[in-house]
């Protein structure tokens, strides 16, 4: 799937032409009223991946991280700050023989 909001655009462009080509095309077996109804859902979707398009994919993923964090109260983050001075981890120092 194209990254760039650039290419999103030239995409619809196309879906737009393409369409605008059998609005005036009479296909056999009434398949240009099914084409144009194709042609208009892939254009709702290029639109809807435009407009999701404005934030980067990790603000996307990430929309509510923080806030469960934020939740759990200062409390808790000091609990993991004396974790961690209180047990260093690493290597078991060397006993002396």
């Amino acid at each position: 799937m194209p990254t760039k909001r650039s290419e999103i655009v030239t995409l619809k462009n196309l879906i737009s032409e393409i369409d605008l080509i059998l609005a005036d095309t009479d296909l056999p077996q009434n398949r240009t009223a099914r084409c144009r109804e194709l042609l208009g859902s892939a254009i709702a979707i290029t639109e809807d991946i435009l407009s999701q398009a404005k934030l980067p994919a990790a603000a996307q993923m990430g929309r509510k991280g923080g806030t469960v964090t934020a939740q759990k109260g200062s409390d808790y983050f000091r609990q993991l700050a004396a974790k961690r001075k209180t047990r260093g981890g690493g290597r078991p120092k060397k006993e002396a023989e």
